[in-house]
C-alpha cells in the first residue's frame, strides 16, 4: 500500500487538496476539493463538468497536495503530495460529497444544499508516488 497510516490520516480529516490537472495546451490547472478515502485509493467528487474533469477525461495524470495541520520541525509546515492517475466515473457526486460533508462542515450537515442536485461526476486517484513533508 502506497499510502501509509499518517498520509491516510491526512486524507480523511478536514484539509482541502490542491488537485493538479493538466489544461489541453499542457498548463496546470489548479481546483481545490474535499477529498476522503476509498480503500487504497483517493476520492473526490464534482457536481458539474468542470475544468478539472474535462482534463483528466482527456488526460488522467493528477497531483494533490494537502497542508497535514502539523509542524514538522521548529519551521516547516507538514504537507502531503501525492502523484497518481485518475478514473472518472459518472454519477455519485451527491452522495460522495453528502459523505465528506459529516468531515468538513460537520457531523449531521446537508450537502449539496438544493433539491435534486445534478449527478456529477466521482474522481478516483490511485496512487503512484507520495512525497511532502512529513513521515509519508
Amino acid at each position: 500500500m502506497i499510502l501509509n497510516d499518517a498520509a491516510r490520516s491526512v486524507l480523511e480529516g478536514p484539509h482541502v487538496a490542491h488537485v493538479v490537472t493538466l489544461n489541453d495546451d499542457g498548463s496546470p490547472q489548479v481546483s481545490v476539493v474535499w477529498v476522503g478515502l476509498r480503500g487504497g485509493d483517493i476520492v473526490f467528487a464534482h457536481l458539474g463538468r468542470g475544468r478539472k474533469i474535462e482534463n483528466l477525461l482527456r488526460d488522467s495524470r493528477v497531483v494533490l497536495s494537502v497542508e497535514s495541520g502539523t509542524k514538522e520541525g521548529p519551521a516547516l509546515d507538514g504537507y502531503l503530495v501525492v502523484h497518481g492517475t485518475a478514473v472518472v466515473t459518472e454519477g455519485g457526486a451527491p452522495a460522495l460529497l453528502s459523505d465528506l460533508a459529516q468531515v468538513y462542515i460537520s457531523p449531521g450537515a446537508v450537502f449539496p444544499p438544493m433539491d435534486d442536485p445534478p449527478a456529477g461526476h466521482v474522481v478516483t486517484i490511485t496512487p503512484t508516488r507520495v512525497g511532502g513533508v512529513g513521515p509519508w
